[in-house]
């Protein structure tokens, strides 16, 4: 759990400073920090659904 909740703090800690730098603005790069890596987490758990079920069916495949 330590080691996710790292990866939390550097993931907004970059996508704030990007934005950032790229603005100027303190509040576009807090909404980003707080909105992309709430978007990557639902995109990453959809990945993780679809790679499981293509492995699931590689695996049946192979049975067959």
């Amino acid at each position: 759990m330590n080691k996710t909740i790292s990866f939390a703090i550097v993931h907004f800690s970059v996508a704030f400073t990007i934005t950032y730098i790229m603005t100027g603005s303190l509040l576009i790069g807090g909404a980003l920090a707080l909105i992309e890596p709430a978007i990557n987490t639902v995109a990453f758990y959809i990945h993780e659904k679809a790679w499981n079920l293509r492995q699931i069916k590689q695996t049946s495949r192979l049975a067959a």
